[in-house]
């Protein structure tokens, strides 16, 4: 049997080899050798998938590559969780975001991009998909106390459903307590700043430093 360390190391590989099933194996190891499943999510798998992002960012890995290590990282997470509710441990957040691509829009590329990058830096994710009303941001905002707000729009005529959320949770009194992010393809700064959102990012790579810098402030 191999020893932590290698476990960690061939998790590691496994989400850069984008094998999903590799990755279920090895995990499922991790649990048969008593292992942190915190230090294999953190040192292992999502090690692997900040590698990815970083040579997406650099031009060097395509976007579906991107995509698989995610879903490659989820897949060894599922293994490792039940362990962590069974000894009941709390990875340490980097923050909580609640994200999701507004209503009338059903593109959800980038935010699912964005979305594993947070999750591979600390961050808990609560990914409402795709076509979500305000209501619903919203509601979810309150129920997990996040920090963050991130709104995607790719299609111009959705943007002002950005808008429409920012207003409903002002008209909630939480807007003090959260900070909005904003992106997509019909996104601008001027956009982001006329809505009053805190922030905006064109790509998941500095996404995940300026909700850390979000949180931060």
């Amino acid at each position: 049997m191999s020893s932590k360390s290698e476990v960690i190391e061939n998790l590691r590989k496994a989400v850069l080899d984008l094998d999903v099933d590799r990755v279920r194996a090895v995990a499922q190891e991790a649990v048969q050798l008593g292992m942190d499943p915190i230090e294999a999510i953190d040192e292992g798998l999502a090690k692997g998938v900040r590698t990815i992002g970083d040579k997406f960012a650099a031009g060097e890995a395509f976007l579906t590559e991107l995509v698989m290590a995610g879903e490659a990282m989820k897949a060894g997470v599922e293994v490792l969780r039940p362990v962590i509710l069974q000894r009941k441990l709390h990875r340490k957040s980097t923050g909580i975001v609640v994200i999701g691509t507004v209503r009338g829009d059903i593109h959800d590329i980038g935010k699912n991009i964005v979305a594993v990058m947070l999750e591979a830096a600390g961050f808990e994710v609560n990914d409402l998909g795709v076509d979500v009303p305000p209501d619903k941001f919203l509601n979810k905002t309150k129920e997990s106390k996040a920090q963050i707000v991130a709104m995607s729009a790719l299609l111009t005529v959705t943007t002002p459903e950005q808008k429409n959320t920012v207003l409903a949770i002002e008209k909630a009194g939480i807007r003090k307590n959260v900070k909005v992010a904003v992106g997509g393809a019909a996104v601008t700064p001027e956009w982001a700043r006329e809505i009053g959102a805190e922030g905006y990012s064109d790509n998941a790579v500095d996404a995940v430093e300026l909700f850390k810098k979000l949180v931060a402030s």
